[in-house]
């Protein structure tokens, strides 16, 4: 599967949305094209019901490109988030289109419905995600980001407290007494180089943004 840019900054994005609300085509492009990993992240899900994932690539973009020419600021929501439901929205809508004419079972077939009389769904009750999608691909990005300043900024000892510290890349948490045993130095030495680093990766993750 391609490759797709990476998103706008979250400063990048409001000036493109308020470029785009103004008719400006330019800005309305530039948010199409750098919210395509959302739809790439959003048709994976479905691409194990036997679909070409170029096809769900393609629909949810349609869905996308709805969603931010529908997209206002004073949604309270997210333009990643409000966009992942209008993608999910388009999918499910070809998805059940299809299904008009075919026998399958899928994961949105209904299985009933609630005290109040709201269908409901396979995909209801399957542990699912949904305005989650965008907030889970917003960490994604920020933890390799994270990763290549942690890198380039920190020594090894403070790379390596900052990972304990944390529980990063998988890691279990350590507290600055379990570290300080572990290094041999005292609990407010530890203490003092996990706020160096803080502050070192804040620096740097600004001057990034």
């Amino acid at each position: 599967m391609q490759s797709f840019p990476k998103p706008l900054s979250t400063t990048e994005e409001k000036e493109c949305i308020k470029r785009c609300q103004a008719g400006d085509l330019e800005a309305r492009n530039l948010l199409i094209e750098k919210n395509l990993r959302l739809v790439a992240y959003i048709a994976r899900k479905y691409n194990a019901l036997g679909k070409e994932m170029d096809d769900l690539v393609s629909i949810g973009t349609i869905g996308l490109i709805k969603g931010i020419d529908s997209f206002r600021e004073d949604k309270q929501i997210k333009l990643a988030t409000y966009c992942a439901r209008c993608i999910e929205n388009e999918l499910l809508m070809m998805l059940r289109s299809e299904k008009k004419s075919a026998r399958d079972v899928y994961l949105y077939d209904s299985i009933g419905s609630d005290r109040e009389g709201n269908e409901i769904n396979l995909i209801d009750i399957i542990e699912y995600e949904d305005e989650d999608v965008a907030d889970r691909l917003n960490m994604e990005h920020n933890i390799s980001m994270l990763a290549a300043i942690m890198e380039k900024s920190l020594s090894k000892r403070e790379k390596d407290i900052i990972t304990m510290r944390y529980g990063l890349n998988g890691n279990k948490e350590f507290t600055q007494r379990e570290i300080a045993q572990k290094y041999g130095i005292s609990r407010s030495y530890v203490s003092r180089i996990e706020k160096n680093a803080l502050e070192k990766l804040r620096k740097s993750y600004t001057n990034h943004i």
